[in-house]
């Protein structure tokens, strides 16, 4: 069955849908119920909602907005259910939340910044261009200041360490990219940003990628 992509105000979500979102992870981590999503439609100004058929298969709270000038799509929840077609819901949740971008932003590139909590959450920064933090790669200080901003927007500037990008809040239910890949490999070598992070501690992996602006005119992400 075809996956189905609707992207609304925030202000239009209803508590009967806020109900069915908090079903999707109501057994599992990371448990976000009615009130942590109730106060997600305050925070953020988009909710972008996968179905297949009449059956919600995942969701996203996010903004457009520009930092300091830098036309960017902040994505602070993005969860999608565990099952075979995760791949595909993870891929028309991004798509659309990119049109958007695109319509936002003609002719400039994008900024997509999000928290992860497991490596599989790279998978939303494929076909991104100077992904940060990547393997390889020692981040600049402009890269520590990106970082120190988004941490700002995500709820807290000083609750980043700028050299590992992981930062830390109060336990209990944080936003973030909660995805798990149905089938192929993540990038290479991210794992080894995960060691020691602690989501259930309330801990994430800020992560931050371009997409440009002729990708997004050409339709070509995400891949």
């Amino acid at each position: 069955m075809a996956m189905n992509v609707t992207t609304k105000d925030t202000t239009a979500l209803s508590d009967a849908e806020l109900a069915e979102m908090a079903d999707l992870c109501v057994d599992r981590e990371p448990n976000f119920d009615i009130g942590f999503l109730s106060k997600q439609r305050e925070d953020w100004v988009l909710v972008t909602q996968a179905r297949e058929g009449a059956k919600l298969r995942g969701y996203s709270f996010s903004t457009l907005e520009r930092i300091g000038g830098t036309p960017s799509l902040l994505v602070g929840l993005l969860l999608v259910d565990r099952n075979a077609k995760s791949d595909q819901t993870l891929k028309t949740i991004l798509h659309d939340q990119f049109r958007r971008a695109l319509l936002a932003f003609p002719d400039e590139d994008v900024l997509l910044g999000s928290r992860l909590t497991s490596p599989d959450g790279f998978r939303a920064f494929a076909g991104l261009e100077d992904v940060v933090p990547r393997l390889g790669y020692k981040p600049t200080g402009e890269d520590r200041a990106w970082g120190r901003r988004l941490a700002k927007r995500f709820g807290s500037e000083k609750s980043i360490d700028d050299q590992t990008f992981i930062m830390t809040v109060a336990p209990g239910p944080v936003g973030g990219v909660d995805y798990c890949a149905a089938k192929g490999a993540v990038p290479e070598g991210v794992e080894t940003f995960f060691k020691g992070l602690k989501p259930e501690k309330g801990q994430r992996l800020i992560v931050f990628g371009w997409a440009m602006a002729e990708s997004l005119a050409s339709n070509k992400l995400p891949k």
